[in-house]
């Protein structure tokens, strides 16, 4: 039997100095927080997690948010110590924290990257002070670039965010700022288009009539043109929203579009171990009493049938330019391929471009990955 893909860690640390008006993640505003109990807290819940999964290796760790680059460099430092210590390293680990731009926080940039910390992923977001104000960024653009800057001299790997399709946004507005982008040379870069999320102030702004999001047919002109620049700048995309040079993809994201195990830890941190799903109570305060109560921060521990274990590896993998195997797949859940996928449904969409097969391998080619949604929704059949 072949070994396991090396294992996943994602560290969940949900506090933000503001909540933004586009964001749906587990981030939480608080007045104080008590650094040293949060520290034994990660520790205590990444001591349980480790314990179900021994004998691994592992092959990344992600800081994500929240605002992790506002965890003292110390509670970083024991964390990664913690983590190296439970298992196996991969010669090639991946440790990426999600840093915001702002100034006091790049000026720890060097003490997490001390700590072991190699990939900063930088939410720049946008590059005109306006837009920035708009997404409600506590940083301006100048600020945005001298923290790229000091990113980049501490860590080997940036990647940087950037949200587009922003109402009023016209497509030589982003081709500006693409370009721009392209030429700070971060070798990963996470494109996403602003998506109207449910519970977020600008839901809300939509539904008074005060925010007017980018129509579909302007929202996909912007896309084809994020495509067609990345890939001339050799930063091609490797998966819907992301693109970066060849090997420098994240190999943490890989862990969850490839469908591979990965632990989550921290307030609302989800994981799949050995074909369960865990999830983490989400709220802060939930999560610290579920740990002084359990010894844990779970809040769900659920075995995943093999067709949903299908269906959530065709949903993670078709959003990969590589695809899925479909063979392999069969092979791993031990269904048939008529119980992953609808053939009549595959073939009509080849024939109008928007899938791609070759052998055992299915695509999503780059016009298909416009209608992603639509289309898992039609061909998939597990779940």
């Amino acid at each position: 039997m072949a070994s396991p893909a090396p294992l996943a860690l994602y560290i969940h640390w949900p506090f933000c100095v503001a909540k933004c008006p586009y964001c749906d993640f587990n981030s939480h505003v608080r007045d104080t927080v008590d650094q040293e109990a949060w520290r034994a807290a990660l520790l205590a819940d990444l001591a349980h997690e480790a314990a179900l999964l021994p004998g691994r290796t592992l092959g990344s760790i992600f800081f994500g948010g929240g605002t992790p680059s506002l965890m003292p460099p110390q509670t970083v430092a024991a964390l990664i110590d913690a983590a190296t210590g439970y298992w196996a390293v991969a010669d090639d680990i991946e440790i990426t924290m999600e840093a915001n731009p702002n100034s006091a926080e790049a000026a720890r940039f060097a003490q997490v990257a001390s700590a072991g910390v190699n990939r900063l992923s930088l939410g720049l977001q946008a590059l005109d002070d306006h837009a920035l104000r708009f997404l409600g960024r506590a940083h301006g653009v100048d600020e945005g670039l001298k923290a790229l800057a000091a990113a980049q001299a501490c860590v080997p790997r940036v990647s940087l965010d950037l949200i587009y399709a922003r109402p009023g946004q016209s497509e030589a507005d982003w081709e500006r700022e693409l370009a721009r982008a392209l030429s700070f040379g971060t070798d990963h870069l996470s494109l996403y288009q602003l998506t109207i999320e449910p519970g977020t102030r600008f839901e809300t702004d939509v539904r008074r009539g005060t925010l007017v999001p980018a129509d579909a047919d302007h929202a996909a002109t912007l896309f084809e043109l994020t495509q067609a620049m990345t890939l001339a700048a050799r930063r091609p995309a490797y998966e819907v929203s992301n693109h970066a040079a060849p090997g420098q993809e994240s190999r943490h994201n890989f862990a969850y579009w490839r469908y591979a195990d990965y632990a989550g830890v921290g307030p609302g941190a989800h994981g799949r171990r050995d074909g369960m799903a865990t999830v983490r109570h989400r709220k802060p305060e939930n999560w610290l009493a579920a740990l002084d109560r359990n010894g844990h921060g779970l809040a769900e521990e659920r075995v995943l049938p093999a067709s949903e274990q299908a269906a959530e590896a065709l949903m993670m993998g078709l959003r990969l330019a590589e695809g899925v195997d479909l063979a392999a797949l069969s092979q791993r859940t031990e269904l048939d391929r008529s119980a992953l996928v609808d053939e009549q449904a595959i073939a009509k969409l080849a024939g109008h471009g928007l899938l791609k097969q070759t052998s055992e391998r299915l695509r999503v080619t780059p016009a298909g990955m416009l209608l992603l949604d639509a289309i898992l929704a039609d061909i998939v059949v597990a779940g």
